[in-house]
């Protein structure tokens, strides 16, 4: 009888209010149907960006393709400040619906809205009044400045909506649906590839907007693919759309606004992390001439491709795991755990021995033939290409970890792994291995991640910390009984929680 109570609600999860119900099912399955949106995503904004440069670059000249790099780099920036944010919501909305606790989903949806709002608008207005002063101080080119300024303050127009956009596209995958975000981010993508070469050239009826064609472009699909998201979601009654009776809840709880905010911190910090580990390695590559810079460019953009994977699987672990926490199911979260590990190895490891296969004739892609940087490309994948695998593998037990709570111990590990040993290694190894040491020390530093993501998976005490106070963590093991309650009993405390708003709960 425990069994068959036990499926009913279960059964009845994963179609009201769009919610997807992660805590049952096969694992393997599940985590690969849901990453592969994710990954799917991934590779379409990168393709955009590519596709955006080339018109660019054809049409209007290096000039403006340079001040859409620089623009660019504070797009990124704005972007990955705000991915901390979003990725709390993530987490507060995925343990939520595990818990089978509807109302406070809509609290955490009410309360991130108008977080969201305030942030995004303040973010914009202040960006496109200091616009200038950014580039100066970025030292933008002179004859990229104007472009630069154009592009960027149209870019800091269309913020609000790229925050909002973000926050709703997180906000499904925390529900358990990554299919809808997917479809809607090929939507958003196709009608900015198609709007970039006619807002440029002003082909036919559009005007001639040149280098701010490009931004308006972003900033038109991203508007409309969020107005279609969001009536797409009242149509299909999401459990993610406040309706009038909810409107209250617009109004900001502290305890989640300040959840958003101090778990979301440490998160947005890893995009600052990576990203000036990034520029240290870079200014060791610089030092051995333009051919070696060069055949490291080349490398970098296969390895953008061979992380997608894993990060996607990240993406998959953190919201399965989040909602079984919610669930009570940590046997399960321990299940998620093994699995995905193996399956990121699994996802990263052919991709790395298919370039390793195919490696010459790839890198014709983005070097020209006959260049003496291919060689050095095929050298530095030599040493560095394979150690993506453990890449992949600590980045999914970093999500396991998050999903409790736990947000600085994988910020940590990665300060460790990209600081204390990844630059060490290459600036103190370098005048006994030369090149070879700034190769080493990608895999070495990978190979550290993982070492300290397993390490605090297995004796870390993430199982113990808590998101925020009122969301249940789960302690107990998974017995697969439920609660002596019938199915109806059960759908009317669901359907009652829709419309009930529980009294606030302070603060962790």
């Amino acid at each position: 009888m425990n069994s068959a109570v036990d499926k009913a609600p279960a059964a009845r999860a994963g179609r009201p209010g769009g919610m997807q119900d992660l805590t049952t099912g096969p694992i393997g399955k599940t985590l690969i149907v849901f990453a592969l949106p994710v990954l799917g995503s991934n590779i379409l904004q990168s393709l955009n960006g590519s596709a955006n440069a080339i018109w660019v670059s054809h049409v209007l000249g290096e000039a403006a393709l340079t001040a859409t790099v620089n623009a660019n780099n504070i797009f990124f920036l704005m972007l990955g400040a705000v991915f901390g944010m979003t990725m709390a919501a993530n987490l507060l909305i995925s343990q939520s619906v595990g818990a089978k606790d509807v109302a406070t989903v809509k609290r955490v949806v009410g309360s991130a809205s108008s977080f969201f709002l305030v942030l995004s608008l303040s973010v914009g207005v202040a960006g496109y009044l200091l616009t200038p002063t950014i580039l100066r101080l970025m030292q933008t080119p002179p004859d990229a400045t104007r472009d630069a300024i154009t592009y960027l303050r149209v870019i800091f127009a269309a913020m609000p909506f790229m925050y909002f956009f973000s926050f709703v596209m997180m906000a499904q995958r925390g529900a358990g649906d990554s299919k809808t975000p997917f479809w809607f981010s090929v939507a958003a993508v196709g009608l900015d590839v198609i709007l970039n070469p006619l807002l440029i050239t002003g082909f036919g009826p559009f005007p001639r907007l040149g280098i701010a064609g490009s931004a308006t472009a972003t900033l038109i699909s991203q508007t409309l693919t969020l107005a279609a998201m969001i009536v797409y979601l009242y149509r299909t009654d999401s459990v993610l759309i406040l309706k009038r009776g909810d409107w209250k809840l617009f109004r900001p709880e502290l305890a989640i606004i300040r959840t958003l905010v101090v778990k979301g911190f440490p998160m947005a910090l890893q995009m600052l992390v990576i990203s000036g580990a990034a520029v240290m390695m870079i200014r060791f590559v610089n030092a051995y001439g333009s051919a070696t810079a060069a055949g490291y460019g080349a490398a970098i953009q296969l390895w953008t491709y061979i992380q997608m994977p894993a990060m996607a699987l990240g993406a998959a672990v953190s919201s399965m795991a989040a909602q079984n926490v919610g669930a009570g199911k940590m046997d399960r979260v321990g299940q998620v755990a093994r699995q995905g590990v193996l399956i990121a190895a699994f996802m990263t490891g052919i991709p790395v021995a298919l370039i390793y296969l195919v490696e010459p004739w790839v890198l014709m892609a983005f070097l020209p033939p006959g260049s003496p940087s291919t060689a050095i490309a095929m050298h530095i994948n030599a040493f560095a290409l394979w150690g993506f695998i453990p890449f992949g593998m600590a980045f999914v037990l970093n999500g396991i970890i998050r999903a409790t709570g736990a947000v600085w111990p994988p910020l940590l590990g990665l300060l460790i792994s990209m600081w204390l040993v990844r630059i060490p290694f290459a600036h103190f190894l370098e005048p006994v291995l030369g090149q070879d040491a700034v190769w080493w020390s990608f895999p070495l530093g990978s190979i550290m991640s993982l070492v300290l993501a397993a390490g605090y998976y297995r004796w870390g005490g993430w199982r113990k910390a808590r998101l925020m106070e009122g969301i249940p963590v789960g302690a107990a093991p998974d017995t697969g009984m439920s609660p002596p309650a019938v199915a109806e009993e059960t759908e009317a405390l669901d359907d009652a929680a829709r419309h009930a708003v529980p009294a606030k709960t302070p603060a962790e």
